[in-house]
């Protein structure tokens, strides 16, 4: 059942009895020969600020172990294993990758005689100085290329949505391209081949507030299978007064920031011969206008209006997307087979997803559907589902729907005890910090 969650307790990473609790009906829908995702939160190698933690920023190796474990023995010594992910474009997947025992996976794999890779499917990775982008170095990314998806109008999720003057900000200096890629009709997205290639994807998130989403969690992970992120609108530039979402308000501040800014990153720091002399520009910003931690900037409020759609655009792509770049016209029925397995045994408050502080939450939260997922793991958060805009719309799509149930209709096992959402007992509940553009907003 699509509308079904399970709580497994995992008090640590070590606790292999509560790892091999993962349901087993979870995995039903593997069958010899296919070819399996598995998307795992490696946003970066390691905190922002404190570079040798890491447990509770991207999804654990023993989670990833366990499940791999789970899988093998489904194919039945053909198929294949591909574990993929986009990390941030200035994330090192080098150091990244060595806090997994990736010959531990190979061996796993060669003994069942199933293929097993693992794929950066980033286009390019950023050097980066004082959050300059000072050197671009291209990468392979996925063997099986990318695919070009074009959800038109009302098929996207920006369908009716007006953005401000200056218009979208994506994830590069060229906010040009970003905007052409969304402009009122067209909605393009570049999205992994081997994503869109596999028979059953897994989806493994680190459960972690998000400056700019409120959390992320299974929706929110998905925007690791695209390969171009100038793509994805972040915000919409300026403040409420020109119809954005870059600041909550329109103070002189944030005017003059907004419009520096954009000067700044369109003329000069995309030229990046001069970006590696003016990387002081952004120290002498924040002394001028403040910084990140303290002042909401760049849609990290819980009045982004933006990026919620283009979380749930790539979430349809995902369950409905063709090898061609066309939407399959079925049901949610007979949409690409989901598994939602969620990292909470060390979660992050906070400052995140990037500097996030730990919380020990002992939980790996269980499913086949990402709303439903989501909206209990907000609560178990101590969130409100309904002022979360990624889960909150996700009830309501209507083109490529993602659930056909409606939110007091999911249910959720604890301890073998079936509940409705609105009745989980309140002892599981562990409250969260919220990201200070979303303290006093996303509570319940």
């Amino acid at each position: 059942m699509l509308n079904n969650v399970e709580i497994v307790k995992c008090r640590d990473y070590s606790d292999y009895k509560a790892l091999t609790n993962i349901p087993e009906s979870l995995f039903d829908r593997i069958v010899p020969g296919n070819k399996i995702v598995i998307k795992p939160n490696w946003v970066m190698e390691s905190h922002r600020t404190r570079t040798n933690e890491w447990e509770y920023v991207i999804t654990h190796p023993a989670l990833i172990t366990a499940v791999i474990r789970k899988v093998l023995p489904k194919l039945s010594g053909e198929g294949r294993i591909s574990i993929i992910d986009g990390p941030m474009t200035e994330a090192s997947f080098g150091r990244l990758i060595k806090h997994y025992p990736v010959d531990e996976w190979m061996l796993l794999a060669r003994q069942s005689n199933v293929e097993f890779e693992i794929i950066d499917l980033r286009d390019h990775e950023w050097e980066m100085k004082n959050d300059v982008v000072i050197k671009r170095k291209s990468l392979e990314g996925d063997p099986r290329g990318k695919v070009l998806f074009d959800l038109m109008n009302e098929r996207s999720e920006f369908h009716g949505h007006v953005k401000s003057p200056r218009g979208y900000y994506g994830a590069d200096y060229d906010r040009k391209e970003t905007n052409q890629a969304h402009d009122g009709v067209h909605n393009l997205y570049s999205v992994s081949g081997t994503a869109i290639d596999c028979d059953v994807f897994i989806n493994m998130p680190k459960l972690k507030t998000h400056r700019t989403a409120g959390i992320t969690c299974c929706l929110k992970n998905l925007v690791g299978i695209n390969t171009y992120k100038n793509y994805l609108p972040h915000y919409s530039e300026g403040g409420p007064a020109a119809g954005g979402d870059q600041f909550p308000f329109d103070t002189m501040n944030a005017k003059l920031e907004g419009s520096l800014a954009a000067i700044i990153k369109q003329h000069l720091f995309k030229n990046q011969c001069a970006a590696r002399y003016l990387t002081s520009m952004n120290t002498i910003g924040k002394k001028i206008f403040g910084d990140s931690k303290s002042v909401v900037r760049n849609g990290s409020w819980h009045g982004n209006d933006t990026l919620w759609r283009t979380i749930l655009d790539l979430n349809k792509i995902l369950l409905y997307g063709t090898g061609d770049g066309s939407m399959s016209q079925g049901t949610l029925a007979d949409a690409r087979p989901y598994i939602g397995i969620v990292d909470a045994v060390q979660a992050g408050e906070g400052e995140g997803p990037l500097a996030p502080d730990p919380v020990s939450m002992g939980r790996i939260i269980c499913g086949t559907n990402p709303a439903a997922i989501d909206a209990v793991c907000s609560i178990l958060m101590g969130f409100d589902p309904c002022k979360i805009p990624a889960i909150a719309k996700s009830f309501q799509v209507k083109e490529y729907r993602l659930c056909d149930f409606k939110l007091n209709d999911i249910e959720v096992l604890v301890d073998g005890i079936k509940y409705r959402i609105s009745t989980i007992p309140q002892d599981e509940v562990i409250p969260f910090k919220a990201q200070h553009g979303w303290i006093g907003h996303i509570e319940r």
